[in-house]
């Protein structure tokens, strides 16, 4: 039987029970927390007895994004299915989907054709209700704000700093900008404002960097959410809110359990987005999959210009005496984007073009390079194989893989699921022997303007930064505060390795326009925006939800 959709493919099969899953890897079924047969939490006591010791992480990125596709979820699946084909125990980690993108463009996060996670409609919709979490957590400590300053402001917090927004998880650029506390002094006190969408709020990134319930609460104790007249900066603890957020997210700091089309065991947990925050799966997933698994699969967001550098600045770095090294990292790329990259517009893809495709590996030769040369981590580029895909044109990319030393493998894995990812687990396999030892791209301790240079000069290429006067006062005040020695988390536009979206390729000659610095302390970074990049998406002209519903028998359809 042919199948024409994700979806139709996903229902097509029964899946395991969550319990035989778990066994795989050697989890127990008391440390499960059961939602239905098919999904369940994983209870943090299963870190405290790993059944295999630290196994391999291997981290998957991409080439700069394009609207053709790249498809480096499915290809994150079919790997894990892959080493488990050839004999190796593997996991995979992945993080949830955002409601915005899933009714907005880009769709859901659970891959696509035989390389799939499932139950897909709960994991892409409400799951097990992580995010609507965040966002309670998020909003409570904006209520208890608004009503400190309401109830007497004893803090002394200046109404035009507060820095805490609101967040729906939901693309509504309506909520970019508001007024709020309007209608005489009984309804609060009247300021400007705005909200975020739910990844983009600073406790999605506490959650997802959180190592125990201990870390949790101090973390968002730490958050930094408003400035009192004389300039000091406030904190969640200084309003009391940290042990009721603590509470709401008991669950959801439990990692989450699901399984892929071929039964192999899938943390998904945490969803910050790689262009407006750091872009990575949680580190209590990673941990517990490494725990269990020989090899742990994990992506991070977009490019290696964002996810991946998150991943070694952020990430790896959360946890000093223990940080998270991938072993090996696959860099997914496909010939479509290729040719975009190469000139070719949208609706000219399905046409062969060889030297477009010749023409778009300057994009591919530049993230190679960041994680070999500037990251320090052996890589792979899997060729993520779509119908069309010609002889000549695949040729091209693995010829010129072979000019520059770096393994490529075209990986069926829409098509045939793991069994079209043998040759690329098999090269994973082979290139994780090889124990890295990265050399970050920058000290803590160097100032924030010399992290910012090093990350633009060393990882998209340009020239160097511009602050604007607002971004500069900004810094002041951060270095002033403390706050200096703190990675640097870039939110930038996913389509360019510049702030320019337009610039496709591999740009050279360009500066990064700095706009704005603002601290999360909790998460334990700088969060510094450049170009125009927004923190809450709008709705395209078409929005995904147009096409989504639900029948009689309450079976889900237009998901993917």
């Amino acid at each position: 039987m042919s199948f024409k959709s994700d979806i139709e493919i996903a229902n097509s099969v029964t899946p395991e029970n969550i319990v035989d899953v778990a066994s795989k890897i050697g989890i127990k079924s008391e440390d499960l927390y059961r939602y239905g047969s098919d999904k369940a939490k994983v209870h943090l006591s299963a870190l405290e007895a790993p059944a295999s010791g630290q196994g391999k992480v291997v981290l998957v990125t991409a080439i700069t994004p394009t609207p053709a596709g790249e498809g480096k979820t499915t290809v994150s699946v079919g790997l894990s299915d892959g080493l488990r084909a050839i004999g190796q125990r593997s996991a995979l980690a992945l993080r949830e989907p955002s409601l915005g993108p899933v009714f907005g463009l880009k769709g859901g996060a659970t891959g696509g054709g035989r390389s799939q996670v499932i139950p897909m409609e709960d994991i892409n919709l409400h799951f097990t209700g992580d995010f609507h979490a965040i966002g309670a957590a998020n909003n409570l400590l904006a209520a208890m704000l608004d009503n400190h300053i309401h109830q007497g402001n004893v803090l002394n917090i200046d109404g035009r700093q507060v820095v805490w927004k609101r967040v729906v998880d939901m693309n509504d650029r309506q909520l970019r900008h508001v007024v709020n506390g309007l209608q005489g002094r009984i309804n609060g006190v009247p300021r400007e404002d705005g909200f975020d969408i739910t990844v983009a709020s600073e406790v999605m990134a506490v959650l997802c960097l959180s190592s125990s319930y201990d870390d949790l609460k101090r973390r968002l104790g730490e958050m930094v959410i408003a400035y009192t007249y004389e300039g000091e900066p406030v904190t969640a603890s200084q309003i009391k809110a940290e042990g009721a957020m603590a509470a709401l997210l008991k669950d959801a700091l439990l990692p989450n359990m699901v399984q892929t089309l071929e039964g192999t065991p899938t943390f998904i947990h945490g969803g910050p987005f790689a262009n407006i925050a750091h872009g990575c799966s949680s580190v209590l997933a990673t941990r517990l999959a490494m725990n269990y698994a020989d090899f742990t699969v994990t992506e991070a967001g977009f490019g290696a210009d964002l996810g991946a550098e998150k991943f070694m600045n952020i990430k790896s770095r959360s946890n000093s005496d223990a940080p998270i090294i991938p072993s090996a990292v696959v860099i997914v790329a496909t010939i479509r984007a290729l040719k975009m990259h190469g000139g070719l517009a949208l609706p000219d893809l399905q046409t062969t073009n060889v030297d477009a495709v010749r023409e778009g590996l300057a994009n591919l030769e530049k993230h190679v390079s960041i994680v070999r040369e500037e990251l320090g981590l052996p890589a792979v580029v899997a060729i993520n194989l779509f119908q069309g895909d010609t002889k000549d044109e695949l040729q091209v990319v693995q010829d010129f893989c072979a000019s520059i030393d770096v393994p490529v493998s075209v990986a069926d894995v829409w098509g045939q699921g793991g069994q079209g990812a043998k040759d690329l687990a098999e090269k994973v396999v082979e290139l994780a022997q090889e124990n890295p030892q990265p050399t970050p791209i920058y000290d803590l301790e160097d100032s924030l303007e010399d992290k910012l240079t090093a990350i633009v000069q060393k990882i998209y290429g340009g020239e160097g930064i511009e602050l604007t006067p607002a971004a500069r006062r900004n810094l002041v005040q951060l270095e002033a505060d403390g706050f200096a020695s703190l990675p640097i988390c870039m939110a930038k536009t996913q389509n360019s390795l510049s702030d320019n979206a337009q610039l496709k390729g591999a740009p050279t000659g360009f500066t990064v326009t700095i706009r704005q610095l603002k601290v999360s302390a909790g998460a334990g970074f700088i969060v510094v925006y450049s170009g125009n990049v927004m923190t809450m998406p709008g709705l395209p002209k078409t929005p995904a939800a147009e096409g989504i519903g639900i029948d009689s028998q309450g079976q889900i359809s237009g998901l993917f």
